[in-house]
């Protein structure tokens, strides 16, 4: 990854500080004490998936499981729930690999507009977005502990598509859970050493956004979605 402008930021920070820039002998401290890096971590991923199916209770997400056969189904069955008349999903290859484009064309048959992001019409992806009812990502990273969905937001994932529509389905890979945002980081971290290519952009979406008013009564839905499934698929 090319990183734009780093040397001359440093130097200012370097210059800010009053002193000459450290470029060698710089060593990462070892800490005593690393208790995120225990948390979960022997867990299976049988029992991760039930931790996460625990916390969707707690972020008022719907939880769901399938196999990859049973995919389609399942994704018939929330849209209806969600009575989504038009779609928007990523260009994401995983629809292929999970043999989802023949669904998405029967639901255009039946007069559901379905729209993949289009990198070449560029903000009306967002307009197209904003005026879906149901926005369908994949899930990169998935953390069991807070239940939420790490998304790779690039120029074929806009980030739009989980922020935009009325309602939010994300399809979780079982092989994408980990425990917490320890692991997360370190997927990411490993990747960019190994020259993966690694977006600049992770959205972390942990269910529906909610708040409380000064009455501490809870508002489920104040921006964004207003309802979000998860589909754990094995």
């Amino acid at each position: 990854m090319t990183i734009h402008h780093r040397e001359a930021f440093l130097d200012n920070i370097a210059h800010k500080l009053r002193r000459p820039r450290r470029t060698e002998g710089v060593v990462k401290p070892e800490w005593s004490l690393q208790p995120q890096k225990k948390v979960l971590a022997d867990a299976s991923t049988e029992e991760l998936i039930n931790v996460l199916e625990e916390q969707c209770k707690v972020i008022h997400t719907d939880f769901k499981r399938t196999t990859k056969e049973g995919l389609a189904a399942v994704l018939q069955e929330t849209i209806a729930n969600y009575q989504g008349k038009s779609i928007i999903l990523a260009n994401d290859p995983r629809h292929e690999a999970y043999d989802l484009h023949s669904f998405y064309d029967a639901l255009e048959m039946n007069g559901t507009k379905v729209h993949i992001w289009d990198e070449a019409i560029g903000k009306k992806n967002q307009v197209i977005a904003e005026r879906a009812n149901v926005g369908i990502n994949f899930s990169d990273i998935t953390l069991a502990e807070s239940g939420t969905v790490g998304l790779y937001n690039d120029k074929n994932n806009g980030r739009s598509i989980s922020l935009l529509p009325q309602t939010f389905i994300a399809i979780i890979p079982k092989e994408s859970i980990v425990p917490r945002l320890t692991q997360a980081t370190k997927q990411v971290h490993e990747g960019l050493k190994t020259g993966k290519d690694v977006p600049s952009c992770l959205s972390l979406v942990t269910g529906p956004s909610n708040s409380a008013d000064i009455e501490m009564k809870l508002i489920v839905g104040v921006h964004g979605p207003i309802k979000a499934t998860y589909i754990v698929v094995d």
